[in-house]
């Protein structure tokens, strides 16, 4: 996914969309054994009034509260309003998450929602409905008890954070419309509000200084040349006069000038100001006062933090020590099985070594431009599409297209997926960083438009959208089971016979050690004061990775403690449950209905998908 807008949603948002909305200690009696895929969906969408007494049903009443939760939501966070809906009413809104003010508001929402379900008696509603009461609760509660940490002081990483997400609009690949004037209206009056917002996040960014809570200094050093970019006063060459750039041709020149006026003077008077004061103060007054150290456990509070973190993205109780020694496990059993992909190429030396000669072959790089990079993707997306039938009843409707990352962000990006709007105005879109083409490697393409694009996040993010859930669950997300799935969608590139190619299969075995170094490097950083060289030389040690990719990885990990960990934990749950359900049902096994079955009530905490998978087992035994 977008690790950069999903960051900045999830950093004192109301919604908080990678919450964990059920720990695997919440009671999963919501979901019945025996309870049909997607049956909840269909019988939670509507339930009658009761007519006799004029009141609404308990189930109508559950979904009063969450339809208002949710709306509400939408307007206290217009950003998300837009990634979700693309609606009009939002295009134009920003509101400042980080400001006290702000806060309070999320704050008194979720007093008012957890108030209101009191009124529910659990055991009077459907299965769907107990679902989503359960679903609801554990939101708030988790919400709630995460307001305890000030993510709000560190508004600022090496991504850039919000202002540089709002120069990226400005591409038109991202969830900002730009087809007609009035969108760009729209956006020019979001823009209009980032001064407000910087100032903001100054004085949270002092505040942080005061109390101890500031972001380690290698993130910021890195998030400079990114901040510098939007400061300049050439307005023309602004990464906020970009969306200009591609005006659309049916624009007459009246519009063109009109709009090229108003963003020149926003630019002038306001953007590039307000940006020259943020960067002057991450460089002068910021950067002295961040700190040496790489890990939560170096912030007041760290330590509960990193372990509300853990439990937010993996829905488990798993305790950081056991994670790490989970990744020291699986770290050793993919290297043996890469050793076997190295004896096939018949090289001499250790892993390691056979990893770095890999990686600098020529053979392996065999692109000169950009459109041959995105061609080959192109190829391949259309053989996947051909196979996926065999391994699925059920496809999204929404389109998947495939572009480059824009310019603006391709230093501090990653490959990722950004979902398509439930309007059918914008199509899922797979992004792939080309930084050099004639320097890309042709050998994780496979795996990583299989996780990134379909039947990765593709399929569960576009296929959740159409069902008939609560819109409060239609556009959740729940980092275990999301990129948990993505993962777990790596691997049937065997099913597929994408990977009889020893150059693909290395590829994803490549991909799936990164996932498992995560768990001890996210766990180290974190619990166990590893510095960001001792993280980044393990995974050089280990992955055979240069330095380069080693320190973007290990600074994302810096800042975002617990994230990385979800993707195999996920992934490794869904692969135990497959294996559990083909040994119980013997020949009456199908793989396409057990994906269906995963995909049909949308994203779950880990608990409540392996509940649901075993009444599917017990009901067919």
């Amino acid at each position: 996914m977008n690790i950069q807008f999903r960051q900045i949603l999830t950093t004192a948002s109301v919604f908080m969309t990678s919450v964990a909305l059920l720990t695997s200690s919440t009671t999963v009696s919501a979901l019945p054994q025996g309870t049909k895929s997607g049956d909840s969906s269909k019988e939670g969408a509507k339930k009658p009034a009761n007519e006799k007494s004029g009141k609404l049903s308990q189930g109508d009443e559950l979904a009063k509260i969450a339809e208002r939760y949710y709306q509400d939501g939408l307007l206290l966070n217009p950003l998300e309003g837009t990634a979700q809906t693309g609606e009009a009413r939002f295009e134009g809104e920003l509101t400042i998450t980080i400001a006290p003010s702000h806060l309070a508001k999320e704050h008194a929402l979720r007093i008012r929602v957890q108030n209101e379900m009191r009124s529910i008696a659990p055991e009077k509603l459907s299965p769907a409905d107990q679902m989503s009461y359960a679903v609801l609760k554990r939101r708030i509660s988790e919400q709630l008890a995460g307001e305890k940490f000030p993510g709000e002081l560190m508004p600022i990483d090496q991504y850039g954070g919000l202002p540089v997400a709002l120069a990226q609009f400005g591409t038109g690949q991202d969830i900002q419309p730009l087809k007609t004037v009035k969108n760009y209206q729209n956006y020019l009056r979001r823009l209009e509000k980032l001064p407000t917002w910087i100032d903001q996040a100054i004085v949270n960014m002092r505040e942080g200084i005061k109390r101890g809570v500031v972001q380690p200094k290698a993130l910021i050093v890195s998030a400079l040349p990114s901040m510098k970019a939007l400061t300049e006063t050439d307005v023309e060459k602004s990464p906020y006069y970009l969306a200009l750039s591609i005006a659309p041709a049916s624009f007459s020149k009246k519009e063109k000038d009109f709009l090229a006026a108003e963003y020149r003077a926003a630019i002038k008077l306001r953007l590039a100001p307000a940006s020259a004061k943020l960067y002057a103060f991450l460089e002068n007054e910021y950067l002295p006062k961040t700190r040496a150290s790489a890990g939560f456990s170096a912030i007041p509070g760290g330590a509960a933090w990193y372990t509300y973190n853990v439990a937010f993205h993996t829905t488990t109780n798993m305790q950081p020590e056991e994670i790490h020694a989970l990744g020291l496990k699986e770290v050793a059993r993919i290297r043996g099985e890469m050793a076997k992909i190295q004896a096939h190429y018949k090289f001499e030396g250790t892993l390691t070594e056979f990893l770095k000669w890999h990686d600098n072959e020529a053979q392996f790089r065999p692109f000169k431009t950009d459109q041959d990079v995105l061609d080959a993707y192109e190829v391949l997306n259309k053989k996947i599409a051909a196979k996926l039938p065999d391994l699925f009843g059920r496809a999204p409707k929404a389109k998947l297209e495939i572009r480059a990352e824009p310019e603006l962000t391709k230093a501090t990006a990653s490959d990722h997926y950004s979902s398509p709007a439930i309007d059918g105005s914008r199509p899922g879109v797979f992004f792939t960083v080309i930084e050099d083409p004639k320097t890309y490697r042709n050998t994780g393409m496979t795996t990583l438009f299989l996780h990134e694009g379909q039947p990765g996040h593709h399929f569960h993010t576009a296929l959740q959208q159409e069902l008939p859930l609560p819109n409060f669950r239609k556009f959740g997300w729940i980092t275990a089971y999301g990129e948990g799935w993505a993962l777990y969608a790596e691997t049937l590139g065997r099913e597929m016979g994408l990977y009889d190619d020893p150059n693909q299969y290395l590829g994803h075995l490549k991909d799936e050690l990164l996932r498992a170094v995560r768990l001890v490097t996210d766990t180290g950083l974190h619990t166990k004061n590893w510095t960001r060289e001792q993280t980044m030389q393990y995974m050089m040690d280990n992955e055979g990775v240069i330095e380069s990719e080693a320190r973007r990885a290990t600074e994302r990990y810096m800042a975002w403690p617990g994230q990385a960990l979800a993707y195999k934990i996920g992934a490794l749950k869904i692969q135990e449950l497959r294996t559990r359900a083909a040994q119980k049902l013997g020949s009456k096994f199908s793989l396409r209905d057990y994906h269906d079955l995963v995909l049909s009530d949308g994203v779950l905490p880990l608990s409540v998908l392996e509940a649901k998978v075993d009444g599917w087992i017990q009901k067919q035994l």
